[in-house]
C-alpha cells in the first residue's frame, strides 16, 4: 500500500470518566490525540506504512508518546525530541443537549517551537506518495506555520499527493489569521477536507442558508462551496466536505460529499449514537485518502470516508481503532451492528 506521511501536534488527552464533568471527577482517563496522529494511527491499521512528523520533549512523557504510536505502527524516527512539554488537552463528553468541551493546555508546546529547516523533508518523503497536514499545525505558531509552508512545497517538489483538512480551531486562532495564513498553504495542495464550518470561517465561503447549530443541512449548497473553492485554488483536484446533522451531543446525523472536475458525489447517511466524536473529522480524513491513494474512484471514496467516520464515532478515544476489513463491511451496508460470531 501506498505510504503516508503527517505532520502535527500529539497531545496527552485528560478526560473524567463516562460524562463527569471536571469537577466531578476524582481520576482522569490519560490517552493520546491530535488531528495528524490520528490520521496515521488509522491509515497505519488500515495496512499502510505511516510515517509521523512532530516534536516530543526529551522526558518520560515523549518517550509514552512515542510507544503509544509505535504500538499503532506507526513510524516515529522522524520525530524532533525537543523543548520541555507535550501538549495537554481535557476533554468533558457531552451528552444530551450538553455539548461537549476541550480545553487546552498546549501553550509552549515542543512543536509549538518548531523551525524551518529543522526537519529532513526530502529524506522523509522518500518512497512516500501522499503527505496529510491540518489547519491546527500552523496555527500553533508563527514558527509552526512556516514549517508547514515548507513542508507543503517539499513534498509537491517530491511528487506526492498532498491534502489539507482545514480543521479551524476558534481557540487557536481568529478567522482573519487562519485565512491569511492557509491563503498561503492552499496552492501546495491537491485535496481539501472541511466540515460545515470550515470554509465560512477561513475563506469566508458560506453553505448558502444552512445553520449548522440547528442540525439542518441544505446538501446542494455544499456543492457552491466546492465550486468557490476550486475557484479560489485552481490547483485543487478534490473538495471533500462532511455534512454533520447536530440533533445533540448524544446524537448526529452524519454523510459527506466528494467532488472533483467531473463531477460529485455524496455518500449514504448514517443514525450516529455517539460513544466519541473527537476525532471524527481525523477518521474521515483517513478513509478518503486511503481511498484515492490506492486508486478507488470519486463515489467509493466518499463512502469510505464517511464509513470510517461513522465507525469511529463508536470509539472512546482519538484514535479510530478499526480495521480495513471493517470499514469495508460497512461500506459493504453490513451496519446492524450484530455480534460477529
Amino acid at each position: 500500500m501506498p505510504t503516508i506521511v503527517t505532520f502535527g501536534e500529539l497531545m496527552l488527552r485528560l478526560k473524567p470518566p463516562g460524562f463527569l464533568r471536571l469537577p466531578q471527577s476524582t481520576s482522569l482517563e490519560a490517552t493520546f490525540g491530535g488531528g495528524e496522529a490520528n490520521v496515521a494511527v488509522s491509515l497505519a491499521l488500515f495496512g499502510h506504512q505511516t510515517r509521523y512528523i512532530s516534536a516530543f520533549p526529551a522526558n518520560p512523557i515523549g518517550d509514552w508518546a512515542i510507544g503509544e504510536l509505535r504500538r499503532h505502527g506507526v513510524d516515529t524516527s522522524h520525530v524532533l525530541r525537543q523543548g520541555e512539554r507535550l501538549g495537554i488537552y481535557f476533554l468533558e463528553a457531552g451528552a444530551s443537549q450538553r455539548a461537549s468541551n476541550v480545553i487546552y493546555d498546549r501553550s509552549g508546546s515542543a512543536i509549538a517551537a518548531i523551525q524551518p529547516g529543522q526537519v529532513p523533508w526530502t529524506t522523509v518523503f522518500a518512497g512516500a506518495q501522499w503527505f496529510h497536514l491540518t489547519g491546527i499545525t500552523p496555527a500553533l505558531s508563527d514558527s509552526a506555520a512556516a514549517a508547514s509552508l515548507e513542508s507543503l512545497k517539499a513534498a509537491k517538489a517530491a511528487g506526492l499527493t498532498t491534502s489539507m483538512d482545514l480543521n479551524y480551531r476558534k481557540k487557536l486562532w481568529s478567522p482573519t489569521k487562519a485565512g491569511q495564513v492557509m491563503a498561503t498553504l492552499m496552492p501546495f495542495v491537491d485535496v481539501a477536507i472541511a466540515n460545515e464550518e470550515d470554509c465560512e470561517k477561513v475563506f469566508g465561503i458560506k453553505a448558502g442558508a444552512t445553520q449548522v447549530a440547528s442540525g439542518e443541512l441544505q446538501h446542494a449548497q455544499y456543492l457552491d462551496v466546492a465550486r468557490q473553492m476550486f475557484a479560489r485554488f485552481p490547483n485543487l483536484t478534490h473538495v471533500a466536505i462532511t455534512l454533520r446533522e447536530s440533533h445533540s451531543a448524544s446524537h448526529n446525523g452524519w454523510s459527506g460529499v466528494l467532488v472533483d472536475q467531473a463531477g460529485h458525489s455524496f455518500s449514504r447517511h448514517y443514525d450516529l449514537a455517539i460513544v466519541d466524536r473527537v476525532g471524527g473529522g481525523d477518521s474521515f480524513a483517513a478513509g478518503l485518502i486511503h481511498a484515492l491513494a490506492t486508486g478507488k474512484d470519486r463515489a467509493q471514496g466518499i463512502e469510505y470516508a464517511v464509513a470510517a467516520s461513522a465507525l469511529k464515532h463508536s470509539i472512546s478515544g482519538d484514535f479510530n481503532l478499526v480495521s480495513l476489513a471493517e470499514v469495508e463491511a460497512l461500506v459493504g451496508g453490513n451496519g446492524s451492528g450484530r455480534v460477529q460470531r
